[in-house]
């Protein structure tokens, strides 16, 4: 596990002191302060997030396991934002972005409504007589 962190800290020192380095003290300090209420405010409104999700998964628009999957990434990319770093901050990015994409498509694909649906309904022809 420390051979994992020990790199990314490294990363995440090297990128900050360079991005640091260009855009100037005060910027970096505005950057730090403003991703740090950002990632707040969405940890603030998880539980919101989360029970839309599985709003989404009781009208079987989301399935079960892409729910846990967008629930992880907001949360480790809302976490993410919090950490001081410009590596940190543009894997939170992309792990909100994530989970952006997957309550996108579950919006835009249809209902699953099986939930209803006895074994054998595929095989019966519903038609009216009329003498």
């Amino acid at each position: 596990m420390i051979l994992l962190v020990i790199p990314f800290l490294l990363l995440e020192l090297y990128l900050s002191l360079k991005v640091g380095e260009s855009i100037g003290f005060l910027w970096s300090v505005i950057w730090i302060i403003s991703t740090l209420l950002i990632g707040l405010r969405l940890l603030n409104m998880s539980p919101h997030t989360v029970s839309s999700q599985m709003d989404l998964v009781g009208r079987g628009k989301l399935k079960i396991d892409k729910f846990k999957q967008s629930s992880m990434a907001y949360l480790f990319g809302s976490v993410l934002l919090i950490i001081p770093g410009v590596f940190s901050d543009f894997i939170g990015l992309i792990l909100l972005f994530y989970t952006l994409y997957l309550q996108l498509v579950a919006k835009i694909t249809p209902e699953q409504t099986n939930n209803y649906k006895k074994e054998g309904d595929n095989d019966v022809i519903d038609v009216e007589i009329i003498d």
